[in-house]
């Protein structure tokens, strides 16, 4: 059964990591973001304090916990206006991927790094061409002897700038039916035919974003993670708890804006009284805290439902917990921002540049129009259109 209290433990860990965030703030991401510079401070202090890797085996110097405990991290950093994205991708998504079904080799030689802040991986599955559905990802991996060869086009990848390498979706073609099927592999960052573009965005944050070539790169037999058979299985056990985590960035997100919009409607006096005296301001505003702690208990369900082992139930329950944080989120700062009126525009509130941010959450990592399809086509059974 699904907790809806959290426990002590996690209580404690909410408000050690909020503490965290508190001592670095917005301020301190604006500024390192504006000098072009990645937190390192902050994501070596999350790491030493043993929540980098909360989610990863104990074996490896990982915390022991699961994405319930590292979702708690994200969201409280994001509360505190200094979120850490590359959470979302080097221990929840490549963490969680090569803790299941990595060798002993490749747990040996990335799971103490992710979980001691040493060692990032990147995550490259989006193309060009692909958009949303994965099922014409073109990146295509073929056998030399014991070697494989690696050849496509990623886009929209985070932080490879940063990362040691970068866990890349190929397909393979199944010899018995001819038919491409997902498959992961490990590619260092200074690989033969390994190249990188970054990609010029409205939106700024400390993680960039960039396109990969793969030309021709050649792995070794060991870059593979997991069973060649099992893409897919393995392919959504990374793919799961990135929507969870995406959901806690978001919500995290949509808490900060809302504490500015709040302790600012307490304070400002227009007439005889506050303006959050006043119920079209109050009230929004009420809207918006309700709407968040919701997507918080569908985020707690969906850890729950990955860390027990239900992949099944944990998809369904990720993809709404995704859907509904995002949402959430935009209109907790959109009526940040109108609260503020014209303060909320500007740099001294750190609200304005949440406008764009605040979108990620219902573009990324799949479309909330893909996900009102997953419900639609898995959870009510309505045929598909496409």
């Amino acid at each position: 059964m699904t907790r809806v209290i959290e426990t002590e433990e996690h209580q404690a860990l909410r408000s050690a990591v909020a503490a965290l965030g508190k001592r670095y703030g917005r301020e301190y991401l604006t500024r390192v973001v504006a000098e072009g510079d990645y937190p390192d401070e902050l994501w070596s202090e999350t790491a030493k304090l043993g929540y980098l890797g909360a989610n990863l085996p104990e074996a490896y110097g990982g915390g022991g916990g699961g994405i319930a405990e590292l979702s708690i991290v994200l969201e409280e950093l994001g509360a505190a206006g200094c979120p850490l994205l590359m959470l979302v991708v080097s221990p929840a998504i490549c963490g969680t991927v090569i803790a299941r079904f990595g060798t002993e080799a490749q747990k040996q030689q990335w799971l103490p790094g992710f979980a001691d802040g040493s060692r990032t991986m990147a995550f490259g599955i989006t193309e060009p061409d692909a958009g949303s559905n994965s099922h014409r990802i073109t990146t295509t991996a073929r056998r030399d002897g014991t070697d494989w060869i690696l050849s496509g086009r990623k886009v929209f990848i985070s932080g490879v700038d940063i990362a040691d390498a970068t866990l890349v979706v190929g397909r393979t073609e199944d010899a018995r039916t001819g038919r491409l099927k997902p498959c992961l592999f490990i590619v260092p960052r200074d690989a033969d035919g390994f190249g990188r573009r970054p990609i010029d965005m409205e939106l700024h944050g400390a993680e960039k974003q960039f396109e990969l070539t793969l030309d021709d790169v050649r792995l070794p037999a060991d870059a593979l993670v997991g069973d060649e058979d099992a893409g897919l299985l393995q392919l959504f056990a990374g793919l799961n708890p990135e929507r969870v985590m995406t959901a806690a960035f978001a919500i995290g997100m949509g808490r900060f804006a809302l504490s500015r919009a709040v302790e600012y409607a307490r304070d400002r006096s227009v007439w005889k009284q506050p303006i959050g005296a006043h119920q079209a301001i109050a009230h929004p505003l009420a809207q918006a805290h309700i709407d968040l702690e919701l997507a918080r208990l569908m985020m707690q369900k969906a850890a729950h439902l990955y860390d027990s082992g239900d992949d099944v139930a944990a998809g369904e329950a990720a993809n709404m917990a995704k859907y509904a944080a995002g949402e959430a989120c935009v209109k907790a700062v959109d009526q940040a921002v109108h609260t503020l009126g014209g303060n909320g525009l500007t740099r001294e509130f750190g609200l304005a540049s949440l406008i764009t941010a605040s979108r990620v959450a219902r573009i990324a990592p799949v479309s909330r129009e893909m996900i009102l399809n997953y419900v639609s086509h898995q959870t009510l059974g309505l045929p598909k259109s496409y």
